[in-house]
């Protein structure tokens, strides 16, 4: 194998695929990237921890075609510090290396076995939706940072999708918070598809996609796995197992209080209090007529608090919230004003976009020592 390309285009590929190498794996080929050159003048990038897959294409000139697995974090190492200029990457097979010269600088890097790297999809088969990118994109960033880390629940890992008709939904949850966010899109997409992916997957897709929002997006539901490209990269992942919690049976039909407020009045404030919510300290917000006043306290660090005018009515109502769930709901809302709807002290809080059920947010309230 020998290919040469430019070190902007090796840099920008090698950066795109090399964040899906796996890091823990005991199988060392799950460490490296994948170069292909084929005989038809192709090349690619190839990468995965066997749960999320990526092919990205490198634009090269192939003088013999071949394959080497390159250990991925020193690869992207070497080609960030290249001098610059035309880069050639040749396959050593008596040294079991790969040779990198670029100027006057030249790197011999030892190879992985590349029999052990796994087949990767190539595509998503002939049952594909079509979606623009840019409304993907923004749907995703709105939900997934209500996904669980958790990995002993792992259908709470996911990112719920839902596409049909002229509407993209996605819904996310951690048990504390639940996110669910609508996005209307132009083209029909008929009967669609329903799919739990992983948010891992769907947070690199949505960095793919925000580096290419013109473009449209592919979605290829199989089985056991869904297959996206985009601007010429596929990334596969598999699918979550499992049943999604029944998320529309936890949004409340009443409300109590239903209040119109501003969102930058309400994120800067709670940011500046939540700075003495530590180690695990609620924030507590009081609302009395016309005022909501947002505390926090510490022992041993101190305490805050702050008030704005609300257009609350009736008796004083405290609730406590996780600040950091609380910055994330707000911050989740597009556009300038928010919905915030309450309950009573011990039910969930709801968070919504002005625009009826286009972005809601439901948060978990915790238990205030009054």
């Amino acid at each position: 194998m020998k290919i040469r390309t430019t070190t902007d285009e090796l840099v920008t590929q090698l950066q795109t695929a090399s964040r899906i190498a796996s890091t823990r794996s005991v199988l060392q080929a799950l460490s490296g990237i994948k170069l292909t050159a084929e005989p038809d003048g192709k090349s690619e990038l190839q990468a995965t921890d066997m749960e999320i897959g990526i092919r990205v294409p490198l634009e090269a000139t192939v003088e013999r075609a071949g394959v080497a697995v390159l250990p991925a974090r020193l690869f992207a190492e070497v080609a960030r510090s290249l001098p610059g200029g035309e880069v050639s990457l040749e396959l050593i097979t008596a040294d079991a290396a790969v040779e990198i010269v670029c100027g006057s600088a030249t790197f011999h890097l030892r190879t992985l076995r590349a029999e052990d790297f796994p087949k990767l999809p190539e595509d998503g088969g002939s049952n594909r939706v079509r979606l623009p990118a840019e409304g993907f994109a923004s749907t995703v960033e709105r939900v997934e940072r209500s996904a669980s880390r958790d990995e002993t629940r792992p259908v709470l890992n996911g990112i719920l999708i839902s596409a049909s008709g002229n509407e993209l939904r996605m819904v996310a949850t951690d048990s504390y918070r639940l996110s669910i966010k609508r996005t209307h899109v132009e083209e029909d997409l008929g009967s669609g598809f329903e799919a739990n992916v992983p948010a891992r997957a769907m947070g690199e897709l949505a960095r793919l996609a925000q580096a290419h929002p013109d473009a449209e997006l592919s979605v290829g539901l199989g089985q056991n796995q869904v297959v996206f490209e985009l601007a010429g990269v596929t990334l596969s992942s598999r699918l979550i197992d499992g049943q999604f919690p029944n998320y529309r049976q936890l949004i409340p039909e009443d409300v109590e209080h239903m209040l119109r407020l501003s969102k930058s009045e309400v994120a800067d404030v709670v940011r500046r209090i939540s700075l003495l919510a530590q180690k695990n300290a609620p924030l507590h917000l009081s609302f009395s007529e016309g005022s909501l006043r947002i505390s926090a306290e510490t022992p041993d660090v101190g305490e805050a608090s702050e008030t704005l005018p609300v257009p609350f009515q009736g008796e004083q109502f405290d609730i406590g919230f996780n600040p950091d769930y609380l910055r994330d709901g707000i911050d989740s809302v597009d556009g300038d004003e928010l919905i915030l709807k309450l309950i009573s002290p011990l039910r969930p809080g709801l968070i919504e976009s002005t625009e009826a059920g286009e972005f809601i947010y439901l948060i978990m309230p915790i238990r205030l020592n009054l």
